[in-house]
């Protein structure tokens, strides 16, 4: 883990850097104009596409890829750092082809998908030309527990019928989303972890009805966001079936180690930007004859971020590498720690930048508040923060005999 870096993985560091100091930086005030310019939110500002060509014209492109066919061809542990720098904007995921839930979808279609499957949906989806979505959540079940999942699949023919309502389905309402997929119950009968299965759904299909858009914290997160979905009587071929029936909690085990990874990442690159906020304020912002950085409790809250920051940080690289040495299954305890450690730590470090900026914290002109409401949202996603510590309690109880 202490290991020093691969020279070149330290000149891409510096390449995504500079690219995000002199195009992404820049480039978020644009995005906030043209965006909202737009009469219809769910329309997409030509800057991005702008600087998505910038970036894959500078090789910073599809870099959490861990294939080299595909990708950069890193481990997660050298993708990390790559994962904070971006994490640093919230944009910057999708200039750069490494944003969620494209990254979960495209890492299934290189894992399990056919041929025909990869040449229809993966190589428009590394191309950045379409977005894609993951209908797992559902709101009539505690669907944590992917067991719990009730929507249907059912065989006929030579088509699959899909019925059930999803939500929280992220990107769906996004106009370039083409395909999602759906995870649903095929096999009742099986055992426990065999009666699921994942299956790919094109958009626009009938009887995929999209029932509202979602807020979170009154954010809708346009012109991406999050849907409540109806699928009814949905038919799609069989062959959009991913590896197999009854395969679907293989393939979402598979899929949600390296995304916790990327999220943890993302979220230290936030509370770096919050605490880099937080000291410009404190430095130039005066209150009661003083600077408030001559303020001691000002001083705590610095110094508390500092060191909850690396701490974050240095649990979620030891999961990366427990994860490249022995696989998702191996760092399961590794990645549920991180997963309960990195959100809450964000959040109480913007949390303090939202206190030091005052009135302007709760506002959306420093970006803060939006910031907070991603953090905070982020210990539900992916699994509350109370099944990651049964997973780990659960762990840690086997090694006592």
């Amino acid at each position: 883990m202490l290991t020093a870096p691969r020279p070149q993985l330290d000149q891409l560091c510096e390449r995504l850097t500079e690219f995000m100091r002199d195009v992404v930086y820049p480039g978020e005030r644009t995005y906030r104009e043209q965006h909202a310019a737009f009469t219809d939110r769910w329309t997409i500002p030509p800057i991005m596409e702008e600087m998505k060509t910038r970036a894959r014209a500078a090789g910073l492109w599809n870099l959490w890829l861990p294939q080299s066919e595909y990708g950069a061809g890193l481990s997660n542990a050298e993708y990390a750092p790559l994962c904070e720098i971006m994490g640093r904007s919230h944009i910057a995921p999708e200039v750069f082809n490494c944003s969620a839930p494209d990254t979960g979808n495209m890492e299934v279609l290189v894992r399990y998908g056919t041929p025909e499957q990869q040449e229809r949906w993966l190589q428009p989806l590394l191309a950045g030309e379409i977005r894609s979505a993951f209908a797992m959540t559902e709101p009539a079940v505690a669907s944590s527990d992917a067991t719990n999942v009730q929507s249907s699949i059912v065989r006929d023919g030579d088509t699959y019928v899909l019925n059930g309502r999803k939500w929280w389905t992220t990107g769906a309402p996004d106009p370039r989303c083409k395909v999602l997929i759906f995870m649903g119950k095929s096999n009742p009968g099986a055992a426990k972890h065999q009666q699921q299965s994942m299956i790919l759904v094109p958009l626009p299909t009938p009887g995929v009805q999209l029932r509202r858009v979602l807020s979170v914290f009154g954010y809708d997160d346009a012109p991406h966001g999050h849907a409540e979905i109806d699928f009814v009587d949905v038919r799609v071929p069989a062959v959009n079936m991913l590896l197999g029936e009854g395969r679907g909690f293989e393939i979402a085990q598979g899929r949600l180690g390296p995304g916790r990874i990327h999220h943890c990442m993302r979220l230290i690159g936030q509370a770096e930007r919050a605490l880099e906020a937080l000291c410009a304020r404190v430095k130039a912002r005066v209150a009661f004859g003083k600077p408030l950085a001559e303020q001691g409790v000002i001083a705590a809250w610095i110094a508390d971020s500092r060191i909850e920051i690396d701490q974050a940080r240095l649990l979620t690289m030891h999961a990366a590498h427990v994860m490249d040495a022995g696989g998702t299954k191996a760092a399961r305890a590794e990645i549920a720690m991180i997963k309960v450690v990195a959100p809450a730590m964000a959040a109480r470090v913007i949390d303090r930048a939202i206190q030091a900026f005052g009135g302007a914290g709760v506002g959306a002109d420093d970006g803060l508040a939006y910031m907070y409401a991603a953090a905070r949202a982020l210990r539900l996603a992916d699994g509350p923060d109370e099944v990651h510590r049964a997973a780990i309690a659960k762990a840690e109880l086997a090694k006592s005999r």
